[in-house]
């Protein structure tokens, strides 16, 4: 018999009893990591004083690089191997204070089985807000058990008293009662009847959601498992991005400058500059433009519903940022893009909605939301936003808490105040952005919206939906909070209805939200009504989240 060699096992230490490990998952971008890491270590630092107070011990499962000047786990690989030394058993703190990629992660959570905490510090400075949310939502789909934390002052009592809990049982529990189901609710016998005829024609006239290369950025929580999607009569179309860029650089230059002028006669403003590495320049513009063209034609080609753009991977090494193209396709008041054949204006007077970092379950929000308000009257420009972050405002102008939803360039025009005309175009941050490209960034305007926010759990399709507004702030406080987060991108100053900021960090399944305008509160009301009942008829399961206006109860049935 042949000599056998029994693999090496790695065998990781035994944690002492007043021992927590804490792991923290970055960017996969060198100069993200290396730029946001102070932020970083002095979360952690105050992490541990907390942790210190409460009788235990915390301890880094992963060094500091000093080759890279940075202490993220920046892949999945190597992710896999800081989890292959870990104590399966050990308490576990995931701490975030940036962006990360949640899978850089996820394979070692999943088989840990000690308890996990994910906790983030309350910052706009970099979205490690969004962070925190993005892994939530990954480990829900995953089936993976958690408990979450965040804070402004991880010295706070109530900070303090949470974490202890966690450390002495493994686990956490937030107030959640703010979502009802939406079964329980009374809807008019029009709107069943619309959600229906909708439900009855997406399963006969199937829609296609354009996939241009999926899980940008390890967002695990954004893909829907396609036996998910089928029975609701929408399919993927799985493009390259290679395509696009291909069909990107067959544009010619005069196409491009037609919609460059197009947007200029709109009001845009384009803030431009000399060096390509830190200034947003022509030739970035021109690109974008291209993209914008190209996007239209491939969608055209198969017949996209709606498309999703991964950008990060791979398309930042070839071209400037896709934002830019994103707000645009998002927007009916658009340039118009001939047909290959110049025999038709492609979507004409439409938008063709974009899930911006292809996350689907945005894009399949994003087709409901634009099929219902299409049919109720209402305005049809939807967008993804990050919930990037919330404060009180310091104006004193507005007495209800004030969210900070953001997304890198993505938001239409409509939603913004004076539209095209109160629209400009900055360069990226070259942090993130290395090739530029512009934004389209903007100022919400004031207004009823519909929130809501699809994902996966326990295997199904979930959808949570509620009821808010866009509010207006003076200068000087829209001005401090994009100075708190990212001020080249559109803002939007939401207030939810009859949901506190834990309640909403709580449920809330992703990184993401999607929002839409109506025009008054009963349209914004009959058409969250309309929205959940489509969904409903489709077979997802319905959460609705909050209050109507002035804290009013919805009606039960």
């Amino acid at each position: 018999m042949a000599k056998i060699t029994l693999p090496k096992i790695p065998t990781p230490r035994k944690v002492r009893p007043n021992e927590v490990l804490l792991v923290a998952s970055g960017d996969l971008r060198l100069a993200a990591n290396q730029t946001c890491w102070p932020a970083q270590a002095q979360l952690e630092e105050a992490l541990a004083e907390a942790v210190a107070a409460a009788g235990f011990k915390l301890v880094r499962a992963h060094p500091y690089k000093e080759s890279e000047k940075h202490g993220f786990i920046s892949s999945q690989k190597e992710g896999m191997q800081v989890f292959a030394q870990i104590d399966p058993s050990a308490k576990l703190i995931v701490a975030e204070a940036v962006w990360q990629y949640s899978h850089h992660v996820l394979a070692g959570l999943l088989s840990h089985q000690g308890p996990i905490l994910t906790l983030a510090n309350w910052s706009g400075q970099w979205p490690g807000l969004v962070g925190l949310l993005n892994l939530n939502a990954c480990l829900t789909k995953a089936g993976k058990s958690y408990s979450t934390l965040w804070a402004e002052d991880l010295s706070a009592p109530e900070f303090r008293k949470q974490l202890a809990r966690w450390l002495k049982t493994g686990r956490i529990r937030h107030s959640t009662d703010h979502v009802q189901p939406f079964s329980a609710l009374q809807v008019p016998a029009t709107l069943k009847r619309l959600a229906q005829a909708l439900a009855a024609q997406l399963r006969r006239q199937k829609a296609i959601l354009g996939v241009f290369d999926e899980g940008c950025m390890g967002m695990y929580n954004a893909i829907i498992p396609d036996e998910l999607l089928h029975p609701l009569g929408v399919f993927k179309e799985r493009l390259s991005q290679s395509a696009l860029y291909y069909e990107t650089t067959q544009v010619p230059d005069e196409e491009a400058q037609a919609v460059r002028r197009w947007l200029e006669k709109r009001g845009l403003r384009f803030v431009t500059g000399p060096n390509p590495d830190t200034d947003l320049t022509e030739q970035q513009i021109l690109l974008q433009c291209k993209m914008y063209i190209a996007a239209l034609r491939v969608a055209d080609d198969f017949g996209c519903d709606a498309i999703g753009i991964q950008y990060q991977q791979g398309l930042k090494d070839l071209l400037p940022a896709s934002d830019l193209v994103e707000g645009m396709l998002n927007n009916a008041d658009r340039p118009p893009v001939s047909s290959r054949d110049g025999k038709r204006i492609l979507y004409e007077g439409e938008p063709l909605p974009h899930f911006n970092e292809v996350d689907e379950c945005s894009g399949l929000d994003a087709l409901l939301t634009y099929r219902v308000h299409k049919a109720l009257g209402q305005p049809v420009e939807t967008t993804l936003h990050d919930i990037r972050w919330g404060d009180w405002d310091r104006s004193g102008s507005v007495k209800d808490y004030v969210w900070v939803f953001m997304i890198s360039g993505g938001a239409p025009p409509a939603h913004f105040i004076n539209g095209w005309a109160g629209a400009c175009s900055e360069r990226q941050p070259p942090m993130y952005f290395r090739l530029g490209g512009g934004t389209l960034k903007g100022v919400s305007k004031p207004g009823e919206i519909v929130w809501s926010r699809i994902y996966v759990e326990q295997g199904r399709l979930m959808v949570d939906i509620g009821r808010g507004e866009v509010v207006a702030l003076p200068e000087e406080e829209t001005q401090r909070r994009w100075q708190e987060t990212t001020p080249q991108w559109p803002i939007m100053h939401a207030v939810l209805y009859g949901i506190t900021r834990d309640q909403m960090m709580a449920k809330h399944k992703s990184n993401h939200i999607q929002v839409v305008y109506a025009t008054s509160e009963q349209a914004a009301d009959q058409s969250l009504l309309a929205k959940a009942s489509l969904a409903q008829e489709l077979g997802i399961h319905v959460n609705v989240c909050g209050t109507r206006k002035g804290l009013k109860p919805w009606p039960a049935s």
